[in-house]
This record gives C-alpha cells, structure tokens and sequence, in this order.
C-alpha cells in the first residue's frame, strides 16, 4: 500500500493468459473518436505492458503485477480515481476467480480483496475482457447494437445491446466463445467439445496448421504460409473463418446488430483475415435475413483496455450499466 496522494485520472488494466496492459488516462471526457489528437496535455497518458512471470501461479503474477501499477503510478505521478480491470476469467460476485483455464492458478483467488487493497480508497470495477472490448467499439463507432469476437489465446465476444453490455451487471458475461459451433468438434479448454473457442482461438488455429503441414506452425510460419497461399496455412484458416462465421450469424439472429467487430491481436496480425471471415459469414445469411456489417475492430488489440477505461469512466460518472 502506498502513501496516499491525490487522486488523478483514471487506469485500465486488460488482463490476458500471457500479458497485462496497463493504460492511465484523465479523468475528464474520452477523446471523441476520429477527433485529431493533439499534444496537449488533455492527451496526456502513461502506459505500461506486462509479461506474466513463468511461475504461473497466481501470488507470482500478483506480485508483478503490483510492482508494474506502483512504477505506472510513479510515472503518472498520483494515485487514481478510478480503475477498470478487464479479465477473461469467471468471477464471482464477491469478486473471487471461479475459473480460469488459462491460467488454472488463479482459481479461487479473492482479486476483488487484492484491487481494492492496491487502490485503496479509488472506484474499482472489474469486467469480462470480451464484454469490454464490446463496449469499446461500438462508442468508438457511435453504435448501439454491436456484437463483437475477439480472437486471441482464446475467443473473447460480447454483445451490445441499446448501449448497454449484455447480459447486464451481476448476470455475468457474454460468453460468445463457448457457443457450440460443432458438437462433434474438438475439445474446448472448458472441457466440453465443438466451442467457437476450441476451434477459431489463436492456439486452435496453430495446432491445426502444424497437423495439415506435419511440420511445426508458429504465428509467424503461418502468415508466411497464407502470403504463398500455401494450401496447408489456407485450409487451417478457413476451418477458423468458417467457425467464426457461424458464432457472427448465430449472434446475429438473437440480437439484430447493427454492426459486427472483428478483433483480437491473433485476428489483427493477419492481413486479410477479416476479409475472409466476412466472405464465410455472407455465405451463411438466410434469405431475407442479410449479416450485419462486419468490420475489423477500429481499436485493434486495445479493445479490451479500452473497454476497461470506459469502465472506469462509466463507474466516476454513476453510469451502472
């Protein structure tokens, strides 16, 4: 715990199974999208991203990630008003991780005692990393209805609806990655087979590449592999866009968005990637029944800190939706 200062601006943290992102903003007004950024200091911002120790235990992760806020506090130079935390395991209302399979270690760890013992005395509020990144786009984009997948480590989704998260706070998140796209499909992390996440995640994709190539795949061996349009990096792809597609329309015939977001770094780092899970999704639409607009995330791989920051903002100015 720190000595207390005064309290300025607002932080978010995006908490993934490999890395944490950490971003300090002012506490006033978001900057309004497509707006010119300037250098002054309403621009001011501090950022920070950290690489989980190898331990994966939950004490070990902890204690990195409060030496990496007390450096970011350091450099911001005052303790903050607000904090938004986005995360990708289940929590419970008493803000104790119920389940994390990417990083098992973390079950049972009370992280609402351990933020608020970091950030005594500031707002803190925590959220799903796919419900977030959702909220994010679609105030990027001035849109009310979005639904959004983020791919990743895992599939991230959420669903906004009338501005609003869905399914709301305390009816816990939007678990688009855990839709059944093939019940005959591999296993999920979850334990159960054919989830949108089991098949289109970064590491599904991976593994699937290496098994069609008979050779190791990494990230990089598989975007070099879909510039040649190798067959082996082509097939193993179109298996992710296809199982995409199916969790965008199976989104899209519940909630009638207005706008489908594309996002994660795995689906960012691909040139072309959105294209084609539009061309799978398009081929799904019914008669009468067009998909939405399908649009790659306007905030890339920062959706999710994004979202977390408008969390934090959200909370400051009694908005609890």
């Amino acid at each position: 715990m720190t000595t207390a200062r005064a309290a300025s601006g607002l932080l978010g943290i995006d908490v993934g199974g490999t890395k944490v992102a950490l971003r300090a903003e002012p506490a006033g007004p978001p900057h309004p999208p497509g707006a010119p950024r300037t250098a002054g200091p309403a621009e001011r911002s501090a950022d920070a991203l950290l690489h989980w120790p190898a331990a994966r235990g939950a004490r070990s992760d902890w204690a990195a990630l409060e030496a990496e806020v007390t450096g970011l506090r350091e450099r911001w130079g005052a303790d903050f008003r607000a904090i938004g935390v986005a995360i990708p395991a289940a929590v419970d209302g008493e803000g104790r991780v119920t389940a994390w399979p990417g990083r098992p270690g973390w079950e049972g760890f009370a992280l609402g005692g351990a933020l608020r013992r970091l950030f005594p005395g500031a707002t803190v509020r925590w959220a799903d990393d796919g419900d977030l990144a959702a909220l994010a786009e679609a105030r990027y984009a001035g849109c009310d209805h979005v639904v959004y997948l983020g791919v990743g480590t895992g599939v991230g989704g959420g669903v906004v609806h009338g501005g609003a998260p869905l399914p709301g706070p305390g009816r816990g998140s939007c678990e688009a990655g855990h839709l059944v796209v093939d019940r005959r499909g591999p296993r999920c992390d979850c334990g159960r087979r054919g989830c949108l996440q089991a098949t289109a995640s970064g590491p599904a994709t991976l593994r699937r590449a290496a098994r069609l190539r008979g050779a190791p795949a990494d990230f990089a061996a598989l975007r070099a592999g879909l510039a040649e349009s190798a067959g082996w990096a082509e097939e193993a792809v179109a298996e992710t866009c296809a199982a995409l597609a199916a969790g965008f329309v199976s989104l899209h015939e519940l909630f009638r968005p207005e706008l489908a977001v594309l996002g994660g770094g795995f689906a960012e780092g691909l040139p072309g990637f959105t294209d084609r899970v539009r061309a799978a999704t398009a081929e799904l639409a019914r008669p009468g029944f067009p998909a939405p607009p399908l649009r790659p995330a306007a905030l890339g791989g920062l959706s999710s800190l994004h979202g977390a920051l408008a969390l934090a903002r959200r909370h400051l100015e009694g908005d609890t939706r």
